[in-house]
Order: structure tokens, then sequence, then C-alpha cells
């Protein structure tokens, strides 16, 4: 089966485009072209701030936001010359979540998504596991499961780091910490770069063990999974602590990497196994993998080829949408929180709601 893949991550990074070939049955798989389409300034914009919008105004950039996603896939269909195409499974982009108060809201799974498009389209992955009880994150833990069951650990290095594993014979998967959301934020803000290469102005900083003091005492490092972040939660927990110190900005950067590969350290147990799979834009960062190698001596940190690290999570929700489409569960209550197991998701065909 041919399927595209389709994400959007907190980064504002761009659209990412997975396009791969499946087995159905054995979900052995080859990726055969990804790309990502980087945001025009006007929609990394508006992106940005949008969980400050009123319903009215996200109402309106849900529709604007679909028709535009559905010019970036046909865009890519295209230009990548795609004959061979069953299926296609888009994430749409995260505005507002909120599980504690029943809701989240990923636009661009509205049904103008799927126009002109004579394949299936499948969307709207998390809102039922919130209806149902769960954190509608994170849903990446079951293509761990299926596509990457070499590795005792999944950590992915995105907006949030995330990490998936087993114990005891069931997958377990929770958010760990901000990661690219508040590193991409002070380097553009202090240095206006979309990011700090290879971590390189972080290396050069101090580590101000107060503000990684700070950080380390949030409540959230204390509650048990299954639990989740959000931009919400960088903005009322995160940035407010990180404003009352007045730092350099590469110190402040140091300080951050520091924390960052703390949270993940700490959750890393030697007696589930030592071997970590690393992806999400984060595993370049080679400052934080050098801290985190050096907090967590033990574990065999591995990075694998480009195409799995950039775009493991649109190859992922690829597959999300094939187990949608052949009806079989693609959300774990072990994961999520969830009252149940389930298969999560919604499907378009020519611009309408099947």
């Amino acid at each position: 089966m041919y399927i595209i893949g389709v994400m959007s991550g907190t980064s504002l990074d761009g659209i990412d485009f997975c396009y791969f070939k499946i087995d159905e049955s054995t979900y052995d798989f080859k990726i055969i072209k990804a790309q990502t389409y980087p945001y025009p300034k006007e929609w990394q914009m508006r992106l940005k701030s949008a969980a400050q919008q009123t319903k009215q105004e996200v109402a309106l950039l849900n529709a604007e936001y679909s028709n535009y996603l559905n010019q970036e896939i046909l865009r890519f269909i295209k230009t990548e010359n795609i004959e061979n195409l069953d299926l296609i499974a888009s994430h749409g982009h995260t505005v507002w979540h909120n599980p504690k108060g029943d809701f989240t809201l990923q636009i661009g799974n509205l049904p103008a998504v799927s126009k002109e498009i004579n394949v299936p389209i499948v969307g709207d992955f998390r809102v039922q596991d919130v209806r149902l009880g769960g954190q509608g994150a994170p849903l990446v833990p079951m293509g761990d499961e299926l596509l990457f069951s070499d590795y005792d650990f999944c950590l992915n290095l995105g907006g949030f780091s995330n990490i998936s594993y087993k114990r005891n014979g069931e997958r377990l998967a929770f958010d760990i910490c901000p990661v690219n959301t508040l590193l991409n934020y002070y380097s553009e803000k202090y240095f206006s770069f979309h990011y700090d290469k290879n971590g390189e102005i972080a290396r050069s900083g101090k580590i101000y063990q107060t503000l990684v003091d700070e950080l380390n005492a949030l409540p959230f490092y204390k509650q048990s999974h299954p639990k989740s972040l959000g931009i919400e939660q960088v903005n009322e927990w995160f940035i407010p602590i990180i404003e009352t110190f007045s730092l350099e900005p590469k110190d402040l950067l140091a300080s951050l990497v520091e924390h960052m590969a703390m949270q993940i350290a700490n959750v890393l147990d030697t007696d589930i196994g030592k071997r970590l799979l690393v992806t999400g834009g984060g595993a370049y960062n080679q400052f934080l993998i050098e801290r985190l190698s050096f907090l967590a001596p033990d574990i065999e940190i591995i990075v694998p080829p480009s195409e799995v690290v950039e775009y493991k999570e649109a190859l992922i929700f690829g597959l999300l949408g094939l187990l949608k489409w052949q009806g079989k569960t693609n959300v774990l209550a072990s994961v999520t929180g969830a009252k149940h197991n389930h298969s999560s998701g919604v499907l378009f065909l020519n611009g309408v709601l099947l």
C-alpha cells in the first residue's frame, strides 16, 4: 500500500510529507520520498498567535488552513510525480490542547483538506481520545510498537520531548519536557536565528544551576504518566520562571539544554534496556545529545538516518491512518489514559466527510 503521511509540529518549521510503501500485514515499510515545505512567514505568524485568538477567529483560520493544507498536499503529489497512492493521513496543526478541559483542536481537519484528491484522507486523530478520557497524546507510540520495536526506548525531540517504551509487556509513553518550543523561541528572540544550529550557542554558554533547579521543581515532573504538554503550559509554567532571570542569552540556552537533558535522563531506566532511538529536529542538537550522553552514560544513543530523524512522525501518522482504514486499534489506552484502546480519526474524500 502507498501512503502519504502529513505532519505539522509545534516548532512551526513547516509541513512534513512522507511518502512510503508499507505491507498491510507485517507493516514492513520503505520511505520513498520525504520533504518539508517551510511555512511562509505569514502562516508562521498566524499559527504562532492562534492560541490567543477567539473561537470565531480560529474557526476562520481552520477553514483557511484546511484549504492551504489541501493545496500543499496537491503540490507535493504533483512535484514528486506520485502516481501510486492509496491513502493520505494528515495530523493537522495543534492550536489548543487542554485534555483536562476535555478539549483539543487540530486545524486543517475540515473536509476541504481533501478537495480534488481522489484517495481517502484520514485526519483529526486526537479528539476521540480526549472524549474517551485520554490525553489525546502521545499517539506516535503505536508506530513505535509496530515499526521500531527493535529499540528499548523511542525518544522524539521536537517541540516537546516524548518517549515510549515497554514495561512488563505494556507500551507506555508520555511527554517529558519542552525542547524546541523553548530553544527556538529564545534563539529567535535574542539571535534572530530560527534555531540554535547544533546547539553551538548553548555550548558557548554557562549553565546557571538555579534556573535549572527552578524548572526541575515544576509540579508537572512529579506527575505520574500518562501526561502531555502543550504550548499553553510553556506559556503558563515555563516562560514565567525563565523571565525572572536576567541571563546572558547564551547562558540561558545552555541552562535550558541542561534542564532538558536532566529530565530526559531521569526517565531512562536501564532495567528496561539500553538502546535509545532519538528522532526529531532536536536529534541534530549535538550539545543536547552530548549532555544527555553524559547524564545517562549507560544508555546507547542511536540517531538513525536523516529521513527517519526528520520524518518519523509523518511516517507514523501515515501508519495510524492505515490502521484506521483497516478498522484496527491505533491509539493505546496504556499510553493516553483513555477508557479503552480505540481506532481514532475521521475519513474525507473529495471534500466530503465519509
